[in-house]
């Protein structure tokens, strides 16, 4: 006959170890509890989860990446160190959220899915142009009819001393922005959108919400960029632009051109135009009211282009009611 000894009773068979089993068993259940709930809620609310996400990843890295140490010195991209670092921080939230919420919502379908939207590239020729040219074209209209005004309007590249490195670092920045940015953007949030709301509205909401996402970056510069302009003037004003700026309007027209093409190579292709032209175009050293000025008449140019698409209004209800019904 065996006897069991006190030193071979292991802890879980004793009442304090059978407690410490429970307790983590609880503690487990509870965890796993609350990662349903979370799941559940993003699901049932994709898009609004998409921007909570993507605002706290970008946000929240930007502010690491500048730490401490006061506002952005000067208002162009080489003016400060840590500009590179704010730039992947900021790059990170619509990327990494996209990517994560398209797994997390539509599975290994959905990602296929997003792949094949990725790699469609046979839209016509046309679009490939409308993509490229829309926005050099529209901010050098701007840029040329306001120089008639004042020369600090002069697109920046033509009275560049180094036109070489600002073509180089504005196309690097351009993709950067246009390849990583899209992949949250149109990639996931433009479809979500669009399964409740026509393009027109789907433009409105994803652009207000894209223009918000760019106001720390817009706050960070604002001591340099505001120039003789009292910071609560610019602010104010760059608050506006959120609503009726430039980049709510473009994003309109990025919309109208995805739902044409379905291709999130060409959203990608027009952020990497859009981008690279603001930076090879834009006057050097614009500030204050003269930066508000082109910032504006900038914004009022795509918007006509967008009232123009508008007035095809009908068409593209139609378009919306034959996608739900699919």
């Amino acid at each position: 006959m065996s006897v069991v000894t006190q030193d071979r009773v292991t802890s879980k068979d004793t009442p304090a170890g059978f407690e410490a089993v429970r307790e983590a068993y609880r503690r487990q259940l509870h965890s796993t509890r609350r990662m349903t709930t979370i799941t559940a809620f993003i699901r049932r609310h994709p898009v609004s989860a998409y921007f909570g996400l993507t605002f706290v990843l970008s946000w929240g890295g930007m502010l690491l990446a500048i730490g401490s140490a006061g506002g952005m010195r000067g208002t162009t991209p080489a003016s400060d160190p840590r500009f590179a670092y704010a730039v992947m921080a900021m790059l990170a939230g619509p990327s990494v959220i996209g990517l994560l919420m398209t797994a997390l919502v539509e599975g290994r379908t959905g990602l296929r899915e997003f792949v094949s939207r990725l790699l469609m590239w046979r839209v016509g020729v046309r679009w490939y142009a409308v993509a490229v040219l829309t926005a050099p074209i529209t901010m050098a209209a701007a840029l040329m009819a306001l120089s008639f005004i004042s020369p600090a309007f002069l697109p920046g590249i033509f009275i560049s001393d180094d036109k070489a490195s600002l073509l180089l670092v504005s196309l690097a920045v351009g993709v950067l922005a246009g390849v990583f940015e899209e992949l949250g953007w149109t990639g996931f949030a433009i479809p979500a959108l669009r399964r409740r709301y026509s393009v027109i509205a789907t433009g409105l909401i994803l652009g207000s919400w894209w223009s918000a996402w760019h106001l720390l970056p817009n706050i960070w510069s604002s001591r340099a960029a505001s120039g003789e302009l009292a910071i609560s003037v610019y602010l104010a004003a760059t608050a506006l632009g959120v609503f009726v700026g430039y980049l709510t309007a473009f994003r309109g027209l990025m919309v109208w051109v995805y739902d044409r093409t379905e291709s999130l190579l060409i959203a990608m292709l027009m952020h990497v135009s859009f981008t690279a032209s603001l930076l090879i175009l834009n006057p050097l050293d614009l500030t204050g009211a003269h930066l508000q000025i082109y910032s504006f008449a900038l914004a009022g140019a795509i918007w006509v282009v967008v009232a123009m698409l508008a007035r095809n209004r009908q068409p593209l209800l139609r378009d919306t009611f034959r996608r739900r019904v699919a």
